[in-house]
């Protein structure tokens, strides 16, 4: 027997609109509440790393790059003028070499601009493998 009788049952229905709606207030909340840090509030420390030592050295061209921004090539002082110069100078380092590595041994505290004008130099110079050297870290 059948008390309840014959009614057709509605499908639930999901209306998305009020979702997107939460979604999107959500979202602007996290964009209006979210701090975003300047460059130059980053406090970094560098270079420090520790790896083996390589066993079979490549040629080698290395270059200095002190606090002051004044370059050292294969231990001969270089002054910057142009990276078409500093290009000509590894050039010569690299006269006899077949496959040279630049060996950049930049301060700490050299600026981020004096690295860039050794790899521009090289990239004019032709040559392709670059590395920087690094010291051990200070175990405390």
């Amino acid at each position: 027997m059948n008390l309840r009788g014959y009614r057709m049952r509605d499908e639930p229905e999901i209306n998305f609109i009020p979702l997107i709606d939460v979604l999107l207030v959500i979202l602007i909340f996290l964009m209006v509440t979210t701090t975003y840090q300047r460059i130059r509030e980053l406090q970094i420390t560098l270079p420090e790393a520790s790896a083996e030592q390589m066993t079979n050295r490549p040629q080698e061209i290395n270059v200095g790059v002190d606090a002051e921004g004044n370059y050292v090539v294969n231990g001969q002082v270089f002054r910057f003028s142009s990276a078409d110069d500093f290009a000509a100078a590894l050039r010569d380092a690299a006269s006899d070499m077949a496959e040279p590595v630049i060996i950049i041994n930049a301060d700490a505290n050299a600026t981020h601009q004096s690295v860039i004008r050794v790899m521009e130099a090289a990239r004019f110079a032709d040559i392709t493998h670059l590395t920087f050297a690094t010291n051990e870290p200070v175990s405390e």
